[in-house]
C-alpha cells in the first residue's frame, strides 16, 4: 500500500492552513495568501514529517537521520513576516538562515532574486535541492555565518532573518538600502518581539513592532 498522501488531502490542508491558521493572524494581502496555495510546503519539510506540513507549529529540520537542531517557523510567522516585508518585483532580498529552503521560495516568487546564507552545509544542500526541484530559479544558496549578515554583497532591499537574536547586530540594518526592510525576531523566550526595521536615512531608522512569539535561536546569534 502506498505511503503517500492523496493530492486532494494535500489540497484541503493547504487551503485550511491559510483560512484557519493565516488569514486570522492579520495576514490579509491577497497576492501573500495566494502565494502560500502556490508554493507547496510539504515539498520543503523533511519527508518523515510531510504530514505535519500544514500544521500550526514549528518542524523540526531532521535530515538523512541527523538532527540539525533547527526548525521552520510555524506557517502563521513565516506568512506575516513575508506580508510585513512588502516585497516588490525588482529588489534583491537576502535570507539569513536557509533552513528548508520554504521562506527563500516565497521571497523569491515575490522579489527579483534572493541570497539565502546557511551556516550548516547540510542544511544548505537540502535548502538548495528543495528549490531546484521546486523550480525556484531566482535564488542563491551559500554557506556561511550570516548572523552579522553577509557584507560581499550588500546592500539590500529586504533582509529576513529565519532564527530569534537575543540582540539586534548593527551589522544588519547597516546592510539595508535607503527603503529597505529587515524583518527580525529578538529577544529571549519566554517572550520575542517579531519587527520589521525599515532604513529610512543613513542614519535612521523606523521600527514597527508585529507581535510576541517565541522561536529558536539562530546559529551562532
Amino acid at each position: 500500500m502506498s505511503s503517500e498522501v492523496p493530492a486532494m488531502d494535500l489540497d484541503r490542508a493547504r487551503h485550511n492552513m491559510v483560512e484557519q491558521q493565516i488569514r486570522p493572524w492579520d495576514v490579509l494581502d491577497q497576492s501573500v495568501l495566494d502565494l502560500l496555495l502556490i508554493v507547496r510546503r510539504e515539498q520543503f519539510v523533511p519527508p518523515e514529517f510531510r504530514l505535519l506540513a500544514f500544521s500550526d507549529m514549528e518542524i523540526p529540520l531532521r535530515i538523512d537521520c541527523v538532527d540539525t537542531g533547527e526548525c521552520m517557523f510555524a506557517p502563521k510567522v513565516e506568512a506575516r513576516l513575508l506580508q510585513e516585508l512588502g516585497l516588490r518585483a525588482h529588489e534583491h532580498v537576502l535570507e539569513v538562515g536557509t533552513g528548508s529552503g520554504y521562506m527563500a521560495a516565497l521571497a523569491a516568487h515575490k522579489a527579483q532574486h534572493v541570497l539565502t546564507i546557511e551556516i550548516n552545509p547540510l542544511l544548505a544542500e537540502f535548502g538548495a535541492a528543495n528549490l531546484a526541484r521546486n523550480g525556484v530559479r531566482n535564488t542563491r544558496v551559500e554557506v556561511g555565518d550570516g548572523a552579522r549578515g553577509w557584507i560581499a554583497r550588500a546592500p539590500y532591499d529586504a533582509i529576513v532573518v529565519s532564527g530569534g537574536l537575543p540582540v539586534l547586530p548593527p551589522e544588519l540594518p547597516a546592510q539595508l538600502k535607503i527603503g529597505g526592510r529587515l524583518a527580525v525576531i529578538l529577544g529571549e523566550a519566554p517572550v520575542m518581539s517579531a519587527q520589521i526595521i525599515t532604513r529610512v536615512t543613513d542614519t535612521g531608522f523606523d521600527t514597527l513592532r508585529l507581535f510576541e512569539t517565541v522561536v529558536k535561536p539562530l546559529a551562532n546569534a
